[in-house]
């Protein structure tokens, strides 16, 4: 029985667009007598299969409840290789064996958010995009947004009032400021402060930015914890003020900063 490649690839596409969490499973080698071939693939999400088949009957159902047993799993493990008898495991008439590759998207990749398109951007946002993240970068300027890679991991927002965009990202989000100034980082920076507490918040700029980002913050009645809380300048103590030296800089700190956040990451 082969499988709809276009019907199997679209209900992907589908799954990954809306970041519904999904399994794939593959029938990877066969033995003896079993309903399906080697490359048969099946899709489950929480409701059951909704693409594909591994053979239909007890060893789909068999299947499918191992795939949402691993989608409930509060783990790192995204794969997993077993092999069945479908006789003495499964309880099929059968006598072969199948071995099955089970495959998880939870599509928790780390949320980084990007306030400003310019140079250093240009240069950040791509190498963040190699890492297994996803970034929202946001700006008054299309032109400078459009320069930026099209990328399904990459959401791009034109907008005048930057700030508005705090609300609405993941609690989980790391949030680099980078726009035009400081004019425009001190909104975002004090909604930022006001409205949660985010893993990480850095802002680029000298020492001296950050005194006078602490001390307008102050005037808009913010304590001295969430002062604190941001890191000014950014990036790691590294390299020369070049775009691409500096987007390295302010990766690698992400990157550190993720790792004591999150043990498990990457």
């Amino acid at each position: 029985m082969a499988i709809d490649l276009f019907l199997y690839a679209h209900e992907l596409i589908r799954l990954v667009e809306s970041r519904v969490p999904f399994v794939t499973v593959t029938i990877t080698a066969i033995r003896g007598s079993v309903p399906q071939i080697v490359g048969a693939k099946g899709i489950v999400t929480e409701t059951g299969i909704v693409a594909g088949t591994v053979g239909g009957g007890k060893i789909e159902s068999t299947a499918v409840a191992r795939a949402q047993s691993l989608l409930r799993e509060d783990s790192p493990t995204r794969c997993e290789l077993v092999t069945w008898n479908l006789q003495t495991e499964i309880g099929m008439t059968c006598g072969g064996e199948v071995q099955l590759l089970f495959e998880v998207r939870r599509h928790d990749e780390w949320p980084i958010v990007v306030f400003g398109a310019g140079h250093v951007s240009q240069s950040l946002v791509p190498l963040l995009l190699t890492l297994s993240c996803r970034v929202t970068c946001i700006d008054s300027r299309a032109d400078w947004l459009a320069r930026l890679p099209n990328h399904h991991r990459l959401v791009k927002v034109c907008t005048d009032d930057l700030a508005s965009q705090v609300n609405g990202q993941a609690e989980d989000a790391f949030f680099v400021l980078m726009s035009q100034g400081h004019a425009s980082d001190l909104p975002v920076l004090a909604e930022i402060l006001q409205t949660r507490t985010a893993p990480f918040v850095g802002v680029i700029g000298s020492a001296q930015k950050a005194a006078i980002l602490k001390r307008n913050l102050q005037e808009w009645g913010i304590d001295e914890p969430r002062l604190s809380s941001f890191r000014c300048p950014l990036g790691l103590p590294f390299g020369n003020n070049t775009p691409a030296e500096i987007s390295i800089s302010v990766a690698a700190q992400l990157l550190e900063q993720r790792d004591r956040w999150s043990p498990t990451a990457g």
